[in-house]
């Protein structure tokens, strides 16, 4: 199957399997996607994940969906790509946006790497705006 947007892809994974109900979503795994699941994992949107090498000829990221305990609601309200592949957003620093005022994050591929939108603000660098979680 021929994928255009990987990053797309991804996020459309996460957001079905979530709608579904499910612990755990398998992803085919890409470098970009890696470091947006360390992210994820570093704010606490997800569990756990892992980078699993054996399971057949391309490798692949297992991700464990995060729930509230008491009312089973999954803790990534929305996700939404923001830069696609026919129209790319690129922005300065000073104009990376704020998601629900600080609540969410927006991940920026800069050239330092992908981060957060508060660490490219700290490190005053711009960039490609991949998408934004909260």
């Amino acid at each position: 199957m021929l994928i255009l947007d990987p990053i797309a892809d991804y996020l459309t994974r996460i957001r079905n399997a979530q709608m579904a109900g499910h612990a755990i979503v398998e992803i085919p795994s890409s470098k970009v996607k890696k470091a947006i699941t360390k992210i994820l994992y570093d704010q606490g949107f997800i569990a756990k994940y892992k980078f699993d090498e054996e399971s057949g000829p391309f490798e692949t990221i297992k991700i464990a969906l995060k729930y509230d305990p008491s009312t089973r609601q999954p803790v990534i309200r929305e996700l939404g790509r923001i830069s696609r592949p026919g129209l790319r957003k690129y922005v300065k620093a000073a104009d990376l946006p704020r998601i629900i005022n600080g609540l969410g994050i927006a991940i920026v591929s800069t050239s330092k790497g992908i981060l957060t939108d508060k660490d490219a603000r700290e490190q005053k660098l711009g960039g490609e705006l991949m998408c934004y979680v909260y």
